[in-house]
């Protein structure tokens, strides 16, 4: 028997134990040793029942993804793996009990469900994520589901791909008991007492009574047709998930299962799956960095300080409060440190009020913030991070008296979005212990952190920072160090040719419409009214844009003349009703107006596809510009920092991986083209050339160390 399976007796029980660490994912091996140890026990007299159970932290937290990233033109290896697993336990003619601890997401649940009966720790999570990458149950998980929760449930499930936590599980129907102390020991008293009941083993496959009636699973199906399309109208996997559990409720089992087999299919060979996958993939390779190893020394982070109570210090510190350290914010203004403090108490009272936090908890994540005028305590800080104004000065002055109070050993962290780690590095004696750690506004909400290496920044600093971000709960991506890193280095081309595109002609809602329908979650102009017009105002003065040989557009800078930056003031490129619902502001309108007749420009007709080809276009080409510098390490690199900090469509794989859906040649002759029609800046960028001249796709780049 392979070690990735364990069996062993406990009287007359079987013990399956699978042990594929370090999350017991479900590969082919695994189900076929699996199998192979199903058919062992029960062909063996002595064994009267059989318990499956995970080694390690989990139970089994889903089917190996790579084995989905090998999609190939046959379904023989889908038929052959974990089917005759799950029918080796159904069919099974002696209790099966699966013991859950952990997860069992995806094909752990499926296996779980072909059990006769699951127990689980109360902790445990149970789920069926599959739409999350672009996919469907595939081994009958919309048809034994139903049968256990019934339709409502199987459809939130299915459809929504959010876990359930063990107690719900119980009181719907998909647990049969909660674990009262060790899991194991209680697994064999349930499987001895469905022994001592002397009743056949109860098959998922057989039961019906929770299948409803078509008059009362209408509504339902509809319910949840209008939610998919109201949440994810982009995608298909959803809807497709929907289409497979009615199914379960008008079709005999088996051909329910065959159903839910051909809409698998056509969603694990779908493009939207693929750039799922790579994105679910590239987020783990993001982990990963050259010289970062188990054995590199991490630092502990026991306790944090923040400099800066404006938006983005009061952010960060609620994101260390949130994952239980306690921190310190520090502003030399005792007013705009109480207005910071305001802001995080009304932040927290809004999630108490939508049901995400109890009174309880935020009262303990308050408690964690302790607002302060001095750096006196900051001797006890294990890291501290720096968030005040965007003004290399002011900061290289911060970092000069942080290096003074600060403990030896303390990370110094700068939350800079554009200016240079080596240049406020050098005013500590430490520059190993500086790094970037540019968090995204509001911080406490966006997932990327880009963690940016400085040229001494030691390989000690950077692996606590990678640990340190997944403790946050962000999605930490390491770059290199240069003007505007990675994420707003793309944003402001992508910017530059929004803009244009207004002042050639398009409107503020058309330029943002393009966009969301492309995919985006908001619009460039939107999102820089989210953001905070002032912040690039700001970043202007400090470090003047590239020329790009066209006259600079000035419409935003008039904006912020007048006091107008955007949802915080009620005004920037849309105004703002008291339910924060924007419409394009006439002040802007005025403003764009103005530069195109001072810069020479009569408006024209601007289409939906030249706005989507001019921005996103725009983003690939500064993309290769910086993986061929080296500021990333890879292209899925660029792909997450663009969806977990831009609100790049997922489903599009991120702007590298949508490059390559495109072909490399007809982006590259594209942008040739554009650079004909408005100019040097359009420059393709020579890695984009090169790999569209050979026939070659970013994705068939090797990393390349920052």
């Amino acid at each position: 028997m392979s070690e990735l399976v364990l069996t062993s007796t406990a009287g007359d029980i079987g013990i399956i134990t699978v042990n594929n660490p370090p999350v017991n994912a479900l590969s082919p091996a695994v189900a076929e040793a699996l199998r192979q140890a199903v058919q062992q026990f029960v062909a063996d007299p002595s064994v009267r029942g059989l318990v499956l159970i995970g080694a390690g932290r989990t139970f089994i937290a889903g089917a190996d993804i790579k084995e989905f990233a090998k999609v190939t033109a046959t379904t023989r290896d889908f038929e052959t793996g974990i089917d005759p697993l799950l029918a080796a336990l159904e069919d099974s003619p002696k209790p099966v009990v699966c013991a859950i601890h952990g997860t069992a997401l995806g094909g752990g649940l499926e296996t779980a469900m072909a059990c006769h009966y699951r127990i689980a720790t109360p902790d445990a999570q149970l789920g069926q994520p599959e739409v999350k990458i672009g996919l469907i149950p595939g081994a009958g998980g919309t048809q034994r589901l139903p049968r256990l929760v019934g339709v409502a449930k199987a459809l939130e499930m299915c459809a929504g791909g959010e876990p359930i936590r063990a107690p719900d599980a119980l009181a719907c129907g998909l647990l049969d008991a909660l674990a009262e102390g060790e899991l194991l020991p209680a697994a064999l008293a349930y499987c001895h007492k469905c022994l001592a009941a002397g009743t056949p083993p109860r098959r998922t496959r057989d039961l019906h009574d929770k299948l409803g009636t078509p008059a009362v699973n209408a509504p339902l199906l509809a319910f949840a047709r209008a939610q998919a399309q109201k949440r994810a109208k982009h995608l298909i996997a959803p809807a497709k998930a929907i289409d497979a559990v009615e199914a379960a409720t008008t079709l005999p089992f088996a051909e329910g299962c065959a159903r839910e087999r051909q809409l698998f299919l056509e969603c694990l060979f779908s493009d939207q799956a693929k750039a799922l996958i790579h994105v679910f993939l590239a987020e783990r390779e993001a982990a990963k960095v050259p010289g970062v190893g188990p054995d590199t020394p991490r630092r502990p982070i026991r306790r944090a300080a923040i400099v800066g109570a404006g938006t983005m210090g009061c952010g960060i510190a609620m994101v260390y409060a949130n994952a239980g350290i306690p921190v310190w914010l520090q502003d030399v203004d005792a007013a705009a440190l109480e207005r910071g403090m305001a802001t995080i108490r009304k932040n927290y009272a809004t999630t108490v009020q939508k049901g995400k936090l109890t009174p309880q908890q935020r009262d303990e994540r308050l408690a964690r913030i302790e607002p302060t005028h001095r750096y006196e305590r900051f001797a006890e800080a294990d890291i501290v991070v720096e968030a005040v104004f965007e003004n290399l000065a002011l900061k290289k002055q911060v970092f000069a008296e942080l290096d003074q109070v600060a403990h030896p050993e303390a990370i110094l962290a700068t939350n800079t979005s554009s200016l240079s780690i080596d240049a406020i590095a050098a005013a500590t004696r430490r520059p190993q212990q500086v790094i970037g750690h540019h968090f995204f506004s509001p911080a406490h909400v966006m997932k990327l952190l880009e963690i940016v290496r400085g040229k001494e920044t030691s390989l000690s600093v950077v692996a606590t920072s990678i640990d340190l971000a997944k403790r946050l709960g962000k999605v930490g991506v390491v770059v290199g160090n240069c003007r505007a890193f990675v994420g707003n280095r793309m944003f402001e081309p992508y910017v530059r040719e929004a803009q244009f595109l207004l002042e050639e002609g398009a409107t503020i809602d058309q330029v943002d419409g393009a966009l969301t329908e492309f995919g985006l979650a908001m619009g460039p102009l939107a999102v820089l009214d989210l953001a905070g017009l002032d912040i690039g105002w700001r970043m202007r003065q400090e470090q003047p844009p590239p020329v790009t040989g066209r006259k600079p557009f000035l419409a935003e800078d008039q904006l912020c003349a007048h006091g107008q930056f955007g949802q915080k003031t009620g005004a920037g490129w849309y105004r703002y009703g008291a339910d924060r619902v924007g419409t394009p502001n006439p002040d802007a309108i005025r403003f764009v107006a103005e530069a195109a007749r001072a810069n020479g420009i009569t408006p024209r007709a601007i289409t939906a596809q030249e706005i989507v080809e001019r921005t996103i276009f725009a983003l690939i080409n500064e993309g290769a510009r910086i993986l061929e510098e080296g500021i990333a390490l890879r292209p899925g690199d660029i792909d997450i920092i663009s969806i977990y900090g831009y609100g790049f469509p997922a489903w599009r794989g991120g702007p590298l991986w949508y490059a390559d859906t495109l072909g490399l040649r007809t982006v590259y002759e594209r942008i040739s083209a554009f650079e004909k029609q408005h100019g040097a800046w359009w420059s393709p960028a020579p890695l984009l050339q090169r790999l569209a001249s050979a026939g070659r796709t970013f994705a068939s780049l090797t990393a390349t160390p920052a």
